[in-house]
């Protein structure tokens, strides 16, 4: 697997995308999208705040592209961008992901959805996108746009065909618990583990009625399963996880689903320890398909790890990249500057020359352009 944040030819590889503009015109776009991703990943979170920082570094962006008209106006980045087309652009975004992590078998893949709140103006909803997030390397694989947050079910089959996942475990919520989107994960080959609620509702029962004759002692073998605590934030939380491999029981339902070959059950218990609260206890449970065999071992550790893409992706790009507060929303800007917070974001993880928070790394960035060359991999020309 490279280790190279940017493959060699990126920069000649940004004239693949078209420009949206029909005359020829003094800023490039190699020169805008250059720029752009140079000043969001050294703390840029608007296009005023783009401009400002690729003026004060004029000269070392020209070791790099001419820029010989200087630097657009952030009315001109914003222009642009809004027009660009944003599905030539995740290709883009998901084509230099397939170069960073080329085999993906047996590993985790969470997707997820988010709305991005500054986005909406007046009647227009705000933009909502479907990531996939890659666990181990903590890594956004690619995104789409989709018109509401129940779009989602049409917008997860699209996000899977663009991605080179074969052999990879997919993790999803129940808003992802539909038929298009089982088949279109088997189809790629990949495997999946998915939430099950009551939008499925005879599936749901099916399986709640499985676990609860294991609870019995119905069943002729007892189901295998896994205690695991966590302590830590001034409470406790057990998590009880039990997996059956023969979906058998389940009779016809089990069949409408393609692939499935084990339902898993977590019963998480959370009790706080501290504070005026302290005592207090809740108790959820949770129903998964899949098809995979996993022990409850590693099923368990599958679905805790999903939350990864909440507190190490969405959490991160609203805390350190503003993402929330932008308020860029004309034509389809948002979700083009949302694709280079998330190509930023991986380029920052991907540096590790020290242990340090994206928000220190964003501002040494900013300050040394010879720190932004070790972030994005290149060198000057």
């Amino acid at each position: 697997m490279t280790t190279a944040p940017l493959p060699t030819h990126f920069i000649e590889a940004l004239a693949e995308l078209d420009d949206p503009r029909s005359r020829s015109c003094p800023f490039p776009l190699d020169e805008l999208m250059f720029a752009a991703l140079c000043g969001v990943s050294s703390g840029a979170d608007s296009w005023v705040s783009v401009t400002n920082w690729a003026e004060l570094q004029i000269d070392w962006l020209r070791q790099h592209l001419p820029y010989a008209n200087g630097i657009a106006s952030h009315d001109t980045f914003g222009r642009v961008f809004s027009l660009l087309d944003p599905h030539q652009f995740e290709r883009f975004f998901v084509r230099w992901m397939q170069h960073l992590c080329p085999a993906l078998t047996g590993e985790l893949i969470a997707i997820d959805g988010k709305s991005l709140r500054g986005s909406h103006d007046g009647g227009t909803r705000m933009t909502h996108l479907v990531s996939a997030w890659h666990h181990a390397r903590g890594l956004v694989l690619g995104q789409v746009k989709t018109a509401a947050k129940s779009n989602e079910i049409t917008a997860i089959p699209e996000l899977v065909a663009a991605l080179q996942i074969q052999g990879a475990i997919l993790t999803l919520d129940a808003m992802g618990c539909q038929h298009a989107v089982v088949d279109a994960i088997v189809a790629k080959p990949a495997d999946y583990i998915i939430a099950v609620k009551n939008n499925q509702p005879t599936l749901a029962q099916a399986i709640e009625g499985l676990f609860e004759a294991n609870d019995r002692g119905e069943l002729e073998q007892a189901l295998p399963q896994v205690t695991v605590v966590d302590k830590g934030h001034g409470r406790i939380e057990t998590r009880q996880c039990v997996v059956a491999h023969d979906v058998s029981a389940l009779g016809e339902v089990a069949a409408q689903w393609r692939g499935m070959r084990s339902v898993g059950r977590i019963r998480s218990t959370r009790e706080i320890v501290n504070g005026r609260a302290k005592g207090e206890a809740a108790t959820e449970w949770r129903y998964y398909i899949s098809s995979t065999q996993l022990s409850p071992e590693r099923f368990e550790a599958a679905v805790r790890a999903h939350w990864g893409i909440e507190n190490q992706c969405h959490w991160v790009l609203d805390m350190t990249f503003s993402e929330d507060d932008c308020r860029i929303r004309v034509g389809d800007g948002a979700e083009n500057f949302a694709i280079l917070r998330r190509m930023s974001l991986n380029l920052l993880k991907q540096e590790k020359s020290r242990k340090t928070s994206l928000n220190i790394k964003r501002q040494k960035a900013a300050w040394s352009p010879k720190y932004l060359e070790t972030v994005l991999g290149i060198s000057p020309k």
